[in-house]
């Protein structure tokens, strides 16, 4: 495994003497120095990785007062600090070998909303949707739109000067920005907005780092008025990183705005703490029209006179990004408007058109689709197009839209698109013959790449595939990004559109040319000693130079320390690409419940994938291959190696230091829910390798006795229902309880049913399946006849549910059995007992297809359960793996038969709070649940929902009980403060948790029908 030893040499003494001395001087927010948190602070969305010193999360303005302050003490002049948001860069922006300053935490509060002036004030730290959310109750919205939105923070947003979506109408963010509150190096706070000639002179006449930073900018806006004109382009989206443009009006000095060389600076002049924002009213009434082209290169030349027809908004996406997207969970939801387009399609553009009302609307698609319709099929034009209306249809092809970022990565095989000449801006006019010497270059490196982006804007995102762990594909960044350089300035554009500098500052000097040295004169001004976030945008000096794009380490350099056999081993997360879909803001979204709960970014997807893969580094380093070493220990008995886990878990009890606990942590708050597998565009799985983890690391370290009980669970059940009293008696007793929370850490545990599934099978007249049983069934019951899986979750905690079940079906004239109960393994591989989970699975799988054999389909009860046999028993037995079915999948596949029994219903409406597993993992099977309902003549709703918290056993941890309560509290219990009759939930675990902390028993959604059927 990983040394548990730990130097500290003298650059990491002089921060970790830093912090304490944060500490001292009164510093109320967090400070992490642990491996774990540097190592996933290292990287963001873009090539590179850089190991941070420590992170730091300040708690408000004032602690980031302090940390200047005494940034600005002589013994502190060589600590260098770098301000992160969402993390979500394609360009290092927010990476450092120093100290990660994390606004993201806890300066995330929406501090006032004006709604009749339409204002907003915020800290740094808001995630421009839960800014969004907040306003849309009064019409109003921020404008600018990233595809990142859902985990981008405003002051990320400030600090790149971001824009995206409909930049043309609405403008970059600084168009947006009234006032922002800066900490400069040495402690001072300035509000900055835009001033007159008066109040300029007042700010330059003052002695500190404020007059300073004004004197310098109002020179420069001053004198260099004319050069600024004839550098910067005529572009909708300027040049990011202080932005001389729009500083001030000239030499009469009338207006000067500081904010402009603040928005876009990437944090390299100060600590943007909070702002004030402009909001606009939301569009009462919105339309999508989907043009579809067979030639990608045809979709690039029609912009330009698609512009000319007044949009909101036109967007591209090339055929390798909408093949990646019918392959992806979000298809579901927009498929219709693209149905029978798959393969022709090469290239399509979504044009916006937003109005005040629907008949404003109306006439503007009508003349907008004759024009359409007049050239459709003409070469180089259109071959048909869709038309979206409404904010929730248009909302979800937008979803699509912004996951193109997520999903390029989600490609087969070691080469992947990746971020480094992505986000160039030039004339739209010239964006189809500027993309087809860009694709020429490309074309003559034998690159495939995906492209997608803003044309009316003439942005294109270009993602070349390259596998960076190869030394010589890697050196492909060079050449290839001087090239893209010079075809830009060949077309009067910019490298940076809309993304920020970052590492690419590299090329600063030569698009400003004469003016550069202007920008490392506000640089001085704001930041003498090159501290913030050097190396980006500009320098102080010539002597600190800019970063270069092919001297920042890499992840690929890392990666490839890795053998072949233990990256393909591990595949299921070393592929994550940082894209950050996983630190998504929503509460109502199943992504990451243990980030949203905590707020770690170890503990999320991206952290978890960041730690594996820095775990297996370091053991390959040790000449330790994970996936031997993981053969090997399967093929041991449990005494084999005993004296050493004894050993090392003692040393662990004493203290000593030893990576692998940290990224244990990390693995230990995971809840297993697989909304990662399902969300994640790049399709990280951190159950898996988490599974796989906890293997290895307890060959190495004793389990705790939980471990044992709970994967014994599903084999003593069978045995205590049958005396449940003998069991749950002492389950209510204080002492019991203590005892368990103490010397087992679980608490809460279910009670066991009172009544068994098997008397109620008996008194229903439900057969256990078996040869015999179903040799026996005629035509009419083996057409209508189903097999019901059981698992140990419901059979013996919720008998009354799965009889209700029974009950149901037959009274729908439906022919149910019941397969013999056999163990499922879940537990076992959720706690890593992979040898063990695989005999499980195996021996399971034996049973049920010998059952499968009779052309009677099976079907699970419970959605986390069942998902198992689709997922992990794949990946023991592929295709070999059995089928069983989710009740509502079945059951769709009846709707004739149901449409039948529909006048023996009673109508009611009801909605359904579903499983985080099924909504992510199984998703069309939401739409099951609408068909049979409908069917019986039932309305239902789907209630959009985050995780209950309660995943399996993970709420029954005592370790974890805080976070799971905090996490039902996110999402389940706002849902559960009304009227709850009518309230269905699909998940053991879902009910389980609305019991336990709401007091509340919810339905399982075929109970709800059962309630209906006149008797």
């Amino acid at each position: 495994m990983i040394p548990a030893l730990r130097e500290v040499d003298e650059v990491q003494a002089l921060y970790l003497a830093f912090l304490r001395a944060l500490t001292e001087a009164g510093f109320r927010g967090d400070t992490s120095p642990s491996y774990a948190s540097r190592t996933v602070l290292a990287t963001d969305n873009s090539i590179y990785q850089v190991l941070p010193q420590a992170v730091i999360y300040p708690r408000d303005t004032g602690d980031l007062q302090l940390l200047a302050e005494l940034a600005d003490r002589e013994e502190f002049h060589t600590v260098v600090l770098s301000p992160r948001g969402g993390g979500t860069g394609t360009n290092g922006q927010s990476l450092t070998d120093g100290l990660v300053v994390d606004l993201s935490r806890h300066m995330n509060r929406i501090l006032e909303i004006d709604a009749e002036q339409r204002w907003v004030k915020v800290q740094a730290g808001v995630v421009k949707d839960q800014l969004n959310a907040a306003l849309q109750p009064h019409g109003l919205f921020f404008a600018p739109e990233l595809s990142t939105s859902d985990r981008a923070t405003i002051g990320g947003m400030i600090n790149t000067d971001a824009s995206g979506q409909g930049s043309c109408v609405y403008g970059k963010t600084r168009d947006h920005v009234l006032e922002l509150a800066t900490v400069l190096l040495g402690g001072e706070l300035w509000r900055s907005q835009p001033i007159d000639g008066e109040t300029l002179q007042r700010a330059s006449a003052r002695g500190d780092r404020v007059g300073e930073a004004h004197r310098v900018c109002a020179a420069i806006a001053r004198d260099k008025a004319d050069l600024i004109a004839r550098k910067f382009p005529q572009l909708n989206r300027c040049l990011t990183g202080y932005d001389l443009a729009h500083l001030g009006t000239g030499r009469d000095g009338e207006h000067f705005d500081l904010n402009s060389v603040l928005c876009g600076s990437e944090g390299s002049l100060g600590f943007v703490a909070e702002a004030k924002l402009r909001v606009l009213r939301i569009p009462k009434c919105v339309a999508l029209v989907n043009l579809k082209y067979d030639h990608f290169r045809d979709a690039l030349r029609d912009t330009e006179s698609l512009m000319r027809a007044g949009p909101t908004s036109i967007e591209t996406v090339d055929s390798k990004v909408l093949q990646l997207a019918m392959e992806d969970i979000v298809w579901t939801s927009v498929s219709e408007y693209f149905a029978g387009d798959k393969g022709r399609v090469k290239g399509i553009n979504l044009v916006e058109y937003t109005a005040a009302s629907e008949e404003e609307l109306d006439l503007t698609l009508k003349q907008f689709t004759s024009g359409v319709d007049a050239l459709l099929g003409q070469a180089g034009k259109s071959i048909g197009y869709s038309i979206a209306r409404g904010h929730a249809e248009v909302d979800k092809i937008w979803a699509m839209r912004k996951r193109a970022v997520g999903l390029l990565g989600n490609v087969h095989g070691e080469k992947r698109p990746i971020p480094f000449v992505e986000d160039t801006c030039v004339p739209p006019e010239h964006l189809a013959d500027f993309i087809g010497e860009f694709r020429a270059v490309l074309d003559e490196m034998g690159l495939d790449y995906g492209m997608f982006g803003h044309v009316d804007a003439g942005v294109l995102h270009v993602r070349p595939a390259i596998d960076m762990k190869d030394p010589a594909q890697a050196a492909l960044i060079r050449p290839i990004t001087d090239k893209v350089v010079a075809l830009v300035q060949k077309y009067g554009g910019l490298l940076w559109g809309e993304h920020g500098k970052g590492v690419r500052a590299e090329y600063a000097p030569e698009f400003f040319g004469e003016l550069y040295p202007e920008l490392q004169r506000i640089k001085a001004a704001f930041d003498p000693r090159n501290q913030l976030n050097p190396g980006k945008v500009a320098t102080p000096s010539i002597a600190s130079g800019l970063l270069k794009i092919d001297a920042v380490p890499t992840r690929g350099e890392r990666d490839r320390q890795i053998p072949a056999q233990v990256w393909d081993g591990y595949s299921e997360g070393v592929h994550c690409n940082g894209n950050g879909a996983c630190f998504n803001w929503d509460p109502d979204s199943a992504m990451c419940p243990s980030y949203k709960a905590t707020r770690e970014r170890i503990h999320s997807p991206k952290g978890r994938a960041s730690l594996m893969r820095e775990w297996l580094r370091l053991l390959s380093n040790r000449g330790v291959d994970a996936a031997e070493a993981s053969r090997k220990f399967r093929e041991q008995s449990f005494f084999v190696g005993l004296p050493g886990r004894i050993k090392h878990s003692l040393a662990r009890a004493r203290g000593e230091y030893d990576f692998n606990h940290e990224v244990n942590a990390a693995m230990q708050g995971c809840l297993g829910c697989k909304s990662c597998t399902g969300q994640c565009p790049i399709k990280v799985d951190v159950p898996e390798f988490r599974a796989k983890f906890l293997e290895l690391y307890y060959s190495r370290y004793l389990r705790p006795l939980r471990d044992y009980f709970v994967g014994a669970l599903e084999f003593t059940m069978p045995q205590l229902a049958r005396l449940p009293q003998l069991y749950n008696w002492p389950m209510k007793l204080a002492p019991v309880r203590r005892l368990l929370e103490r010397g087992l850490g679980l608490v809460d545990s279910p009670m066991l049913a009172r009544k068994r599934l098997t008397k109620s099978m008996s008194e229903l007249g439900v057969p256990l399946a078996s040869h015999a049983c179903l040799d026996s069934l005629g035509p009419a019951q083996r057409e209508r006849a189903v097999i019901i899986v059981q698992d140990a979750f419901t059979s013996y905690f919720d008998a009354e549910m799965v009889a209700d079940l029974l009950h149901l079906l037959k009274r729908l004239d439906f022919f149910p059995l019941v397969a013999p109960f056999h163990a499922n393994g879940k537990p076992l591989h959720v706690h890593g007992f992979l040898r063990q989970f695989e005999r499980v699975a195996l021996a399971n799988s034996a049973m049920l297809k010998k059952l499968a054999e009779s052309g009677i389909p099976l079907v699970g009860v419970d959605p986390s359960m069942t998902i198992v046999y689709r997922s992990e028993y794949r990946k023991v037995m592929g295709d070999q793996a059995p089928k069983v079915q989710l009740l509502q999948e079945w059951l769709a596949g009846h709707s004739q038969h149901l449409v039948q029994q529909r006048h023996r219903v009673r109508q009611t409406r009801f909605q359904l709070l579903p499983h985080c597993s099924e909504q992510t993992n199984a998703r069309d099977s939401l739409g099951d649940w609408h068909s049979v309902f409908a069917a019986l003549g039932l309305e239902l709703t789907t209630e959009r929902l985050g995780c209950c918290g309660m995943a399996g056993t993970y709420g029954h941890e005592t370790a974890h009980k805080e976070t799971s309560r905090a996490i039902f509290q996110q999402s389940w219990a706002p849902r559960l403060n009304g009227e709850t009759d009518q309230l269905l939930a699909s998940g053991f675990s879902c009910r389980c948790q609305a019991h336990r902390f709401a007091g509340i028993k919810l339905r399982h959604p075929l109970q709800g029908l059962l309630a209906q059927l006149h008797k």
